[in-house]
């Protein structure tokens, strides 16, 4: 039988869960009453870099949407191997779009890189031909506003980069719309916490758009590209030289492809890892934003507090989920999977647990170590 204090400081800690929401709540309340930056007459030449690996789904109409931008003057550069099924796919894109300077780069022309599309990035940095730079992952979906949206910021000479939220569209399986709520009601309400709290000190690969100085100024995508979590590193140095990175309150599309729960579960547990070896403190900390887990605990020593514990836990989590995702982002269709938040901090929290065990990551296919910084191929040992 645990003594009266200990249960007492049990509530204590439990209740820090909720302190975060309220804190994730009051982050997205600031965050998303903001409106984009905006540069009248501000819109120079643009270079648009698409490292490709393998066929994502509806990869056609992704790529074309580049092609229907309404800016002045930007080009689109692909790297990509000459066997990849996503070349045949370009050049229709260049047959069909033939106003738009589409070109393609084979191969990174780098030996050693453990991590392709890094490898990729660092040569599609070097023969861009524009110096500001706007890097796309090969899912993304955009509108026609897009490059005027994300290049603006960089009219400041202060800003060093700019990236956005993005929303899953396509969704066909479960595991789809778990990654969903996952990623707004979790994800997403860490980055807006962590930009009330310290700053922006990110950037998400889905869409950075930076300049070829501010990725010279920490030694470019060569520096990185045997390290994990390229994305989150370039928004971290660029913040380092002293520059603001800008998150945008605008969003694009990313086309879901979970063909299964092993897929988001591997992709979550990856991301654990990495950042449980970038940032140890942090992710220590996650402890305390387990609500359904502190939430259980307290009912289970607490009976009489159950109600309480676990009412506020329920409200709290779907107000966040609104908050970010039906008022913020404006993603009407969330309604209907707000009731998942439960099945999805269940499935972190364990995660979360299994990540302290885990000595390796899997990723494209192979197992990787993460020693001093740097992916080791787990085959090498």
């Amino acid at each position: 039988m645990l003594s009266t204090t200990l249960v007492y400081i049990v509530l204590a800690i439990a209740a820090f869960p909720s302190i975060y929401y309220l804190i994730a709540l009051f982050s997205s309340w600031r965050f998303f009453r903001r409106k984009s930056p905006a540069s009248a007459g501000f819109a120079p030449p643009v270079s648009i870099l698409k490292p490709i690996r393998g066929l994502d789904p509806d990869a056609y109409e992704n790529f074309a949407s580049f092609c229907r931008l309404d800016y002045p003057e930007y080009e689109i550069v692909f790297c990509a191997g000459e066997d990849e099924p996503a070349v045949a796919l370009i050049e229709r894109l260049k047959r069909e779009y033939p106003e738009r300077p589409i070109r393609i780069l084979f191969g990174s022309g780098r030996t050693g890189a453990v991590n392709d599309k890094v490898a990729k990035l660092a040569r599609l940095t070097g023969e861009a031909r524009y110096e500001h730079l706007v890097i796309s992952d090969s899912d993304v979906r955009v509108q026609p506003d897009y490059l005027h949206k994300l290049v603006a910021p960089l009219a400041n000479p202060q800003t060093g980069a700019a990236t956005c939220f993005y929303l899953s569209t396509g969704e066909k399986s479960f595991a789809d719309r778990l990654q969903t709520v996952g990623m707004i009601s979790d994800f997403y309400a860490g980055l807006l916490v962590a930009r009330q709290l310290d700053g922006v000190k990110f950037a998400l690969g889905t869409t950075i758009a930076t300049t070829r100085t501010h990725l010279a100024s920490f030694g470019g995508y060569g520096s990185i590209e045997n390290k994990p979590a390229d994305d989150l590193l370039v928004g971290r140095l660029i913040a380092e030289q002293g520059y603001e990175v800008e998150l945008l309150p605008y969003t694009i599309e990313a086309v879901s492809d979970y063909e299964s729960m092993r897929e988001l579960l591997y992709k979550r547990m990856r991301w654990l890892v990495v950042m449980r070896h970038m940032r140890p403190w942090g992710h220590l900390g996650l402890i305390f934003a387990q609500g359904l887990a502190w939430s259980i605990l307290a009912a289970v020593l607490a009976p009489g507090a159950a109600a309480g514990y676990l009412g506020a836990y329920v409200v709290l989590r779907l107000a966040m989920m609104w908050a970010i995702g039906v008022h913020g982002l404006k993603c009407r269709a969330l309604w209907r999977k707000m009731p998942l938040v439960v099945v999805w901090d269940a499935l972190a929290t364990i995660l979360w647990l299994v990540s302290f065990l885990r000595s390796s990551i899997r990723w494209r296919g192979g197992d990787y170590y993460i020693r001093d910084g740097l992916l080791v191929p787990a085959s090498g040992d």
